[in-house]
């Protein structure tokens, strides 16, 4: 057994940049430009796209109008869009919406978590028993995001033991995926595997996916591990939107494009047209109004072939 040599010959990206991307902005976007960008995605081959939270616009202004997002964006066969949900009252705006798939999200660091909704982890926890049953029995698949499982901005390393019972509890609680994030890319490689080593001794590879920022890039070399051992789903935004507003430092997702480039490059299909996302990661820079870090979309996409 070589290097790559468990390699799938297929991913499934999940695209976060609306959401995950959009609320770490200082200036709201207009309703219209986020359609514009979601549609670009969809274009672009995307298939699981979370557009929007249904979390207090008190909180995150910046996602204020995520029922009119909802609204205006047409279904597509084929095409899961998602947002999440942090509470009763944000599930019941859920249900109203006609949305098929939300995200519940808690943190592995209680001094994360209390700041970034103000719960402790347990008491989180409590809240979800009565969003993910009750929206599963409406016909709704529910995500779950454990994030600082690399580290924590506020407390340093997280023992990710507390992570995986989390994890597991989401799981439990009807939960299809949960998804690990490295919200302040702090993670290296030796790191990911000792994690996943972790998580998988006890949870399906399918039911894990990896949310990986990538502040120091190291995001890319975390995904060629967890490939190596079975995830098969990867969060990442397009041209390296996002970041976290409670977790000061944390900058970009993972871009989609140097995602998608790099699986390209590997022959392993995600379904995506690395051209046409490209491009919309043109329009998201243009409604942003500021440069965006993607490395494929500061550079574009010409094989060195060519």
């Amino acid at each position: 057994m070589g290097l790559f040599s468990n390699l799938p010959p297929e991913v499934s990206v999940y695209e976060v940049s609306a959401r995950d991307g959009l609320q770490n902005e200082a200036v709201t976007v207009a309703t219209t430009r986020k359609v514009r960008m979601i549609d670009a995605l969809v274009d672009a081959g995307l298939s699981r796209i979370e557009i929007s939270s249904f979390v207090s616009p008190k909180w995150v202004p910046q996602l204020a109008d995520a029922e009119e997002v909802v609204r205006l964006m047409p279904r597509r066969e084929g095409v899961t869009f998602s947002a999440l949900c942090p509470n009763v009252r944000g599930l019941e705006r859920a249900k109203a919406s006609g949305i098929e798939e939300i995200g519940v999200f808690i943190s592995g660091s209680e001094t994360h978590n209390l700041k970034n909704v103000n719960k402790s982890t347990v008491d989180t926890l409590a809240v979800f028993s009565d969003v993910i049953g009750p929206a599963v029995e409406a016909g709704i698949k529910v995500r779950g995001y454990v994030s600082t499982v690399w580290g924590c901005p506020f407390e340093g390393e997280v023992d990710p033991k507390k992570s995986l019972a989390i994890a597991e509890q989401l799981l439990a609680e009807g939960c299809y995926q949960v998804s690990l994030g490295d919200t302040i890319g702090v993670g290296t490689p030796v790191q990911t595997r000792d994690i996943i080593e972790l998580f998988l001794a006890s949870v399906p590879p399918e039911a894990v996916a990896l949310h990986l920022h990538d502040t120091r890039g190291t995001a890319l070399a975390n995904v060629l591990v967890g490939l190596e051992m079975g995830i098969r789903t990867f969060d990442a935004a397009v041209a390296g939107l996002g970041g976290c507003p409670y977790a000061p430092g944390a900058a970009g997702n993972l871009a989609t494009e140097d995602l998608v480039y790099t699986l390209n490059g590997m022959g392993i299909e995600t379904g995506i047209d690395l051209e046409k996302l490209w491009r919309a990661g043109q329009v998201a820079e243009a409604i942003i109004g500021r440069d965006l870090p993607g490395k494929v979309h500061r550079a574009g996409v010409r094989s060195l072939r060519s």
